[in-house]
């Protein structure tokens, strides 16, 4: 999507269907986004049960050792205090 300089999606708790799509978008530098934007965006392009139903916008994505993304780092605040979680 222009304006979105890097972005992850991850698997995080959802009431019914057990897990949703949640993207964490890094803006380009001076873009300014709105998840409404983003998540329109994603369902044109993507099937609708592969796109995002929420949005976190942050400054930079956090990384492992090896310059990866750290997707277990941004899975963990969604699924604290929950009976079950993914691991890895």
């Amino acid at each position: 999507m222009p304006g979105v300089a890097e972005s992850a999606v991850v698997g995080v708790p959802h009431e019914v269907w057990g897990e949703a799509v949640a993207a964490v978008v890094v803006p380009a530098d001076g873009v300014v986004l709105d998840e409404a934007a983003v998540i329109d965006f994603c369902r044109a392009e993507l099937a609708h049960f592969k796109a995002p139903r929420t949005v976190r916008f942050v400054a930079e994505l956090p990384r492992n050792a090896m310059g990866k993304v750290d997707k277990k780092a941004i899975r963990d605040p969604y699924w604290a205090r929950r009976d079950r979680a993914i691991d890895g």
